[in-house]
């Protein structure tokens, strides 16, 4: 990571105790690998960021890249980080569960002063979950996944790199046309999941459900089970995005009435719809 985390939001506790961080903004040259990243070409000429280090480095390793990274609810970004190298928004300092991640090199004597108060904070914050264990290990790559990738085709000469991501027969479509292929991803994004490698939910489409991913389309799912039309369907569904094997309508019912407040879905990790532990959150 360089020396800089982007301006963000200073609400979040780890600006304000036990000690008062006060960064002192810039405007910095948005680095030139961002634009080729998707997003990338919408960003401004400069971002505000402020110095958490001086060490005099602007790339280095990062603690995540963005995609991904706090799609359970037991993991947060707390400052993107600058850097060039990834791409926009990849993760300065993040928390997973009982994990501060912190992508900063220098040590408190290269530290500004606002770093310094930032990282101790960090350390205070860190202490509230301590003994907590992750929710999820780390299954699949998230969604954007395949869009990127996409973009690579033409690039990458050997096409095995890809075997995990694209089929055979989609790399000979679109060679030559790798955003044609990134647009077919971005066409149904909340629809990909994966399945040996990217595909588009082509069950759901027909039922008029536009997200694979919200609890709100796992009701309408269980909903269709006692549909004679789509119960076989419903079904399948049931079987690609979660880990459950309920027998019944009624018991897939019960399970999702006691859990759904609860209920998450992670691309990370595997594409399924998961239960927070009770008590995991408080």
């Amino acid at each position: 990571m360089g020396d800089a985390a982007q301006a963000g939001s200073l609400e979040h506790e780890v600006f304000n105790r036990p000690f008062k961080v006060q960064p002192k903004f810039e405007s910095w040259k948005t680095p030139g690998n961002y634009r080729r990243f998707p997003g990338g070409k919408e960003l401004p000429d400069k971002l505000k960021v402020w110095r958490v280090q001086n060490t005099g480095k602007t790339y280095g390793g990062v603690v995540s890249r963005s995609w991904g990274f706090d799609d359970s609810p037991d993991a947060e970004v707390i400052v993107a980080g600058y850097n060039t190298g990834k791409e926009n928004g990849a993760v300065g300092v993040g928390r997973h569960a009982g994990f501060l991640q912190w992508g900063y090199s220098a040590p408190p004597s290269k530290m500004t002063e606002a770093g310094k108060k930032f990282f101790l904070n960090c350390i205070c914050y860190i202490h509230k979950f301590d003994g907590k264990r992750p929710l999820i290990r780390r299954a699949r790559s998230d969604r954007m996944n395949p869009v990127r990738l996409a973009l690579l085709i033409d690039r990458i000469k050997d096409k095995s790199f890809f075997s995990r991501t694209f089929t055979a027969e989609q790399l000979a479509k679109y060679e030559g046309n790798p955003e044609g292929l990134a647009q077919y991803y971005r066409d149904d994004y909340e629809l990909i999941y994966w399945d040996e490698v990217y595909k588009i939910d082509e069950e759901l489409k027909p039922l008029g459900i536009e997200s694979n991913r919200k609890v709100g389309s796992l009701r309408r799912i269980i909903r269709l089970l006692k549909d004679n039309e789509h119960a076989e369907t419903a079904r399948l569904l049931l079987r690609r995005y979660t880990e459950e094997s309920f027998k019944t309508a009624d018991e897939w019912q019960v399970w999702f009435d006691k859990n759904k407040d609860r209920i998450f879905f992670s691309d990370v990790g595997g594409y399924k719809f998961r239960v927070v532990p009770e008590g995991y959150l408080e």
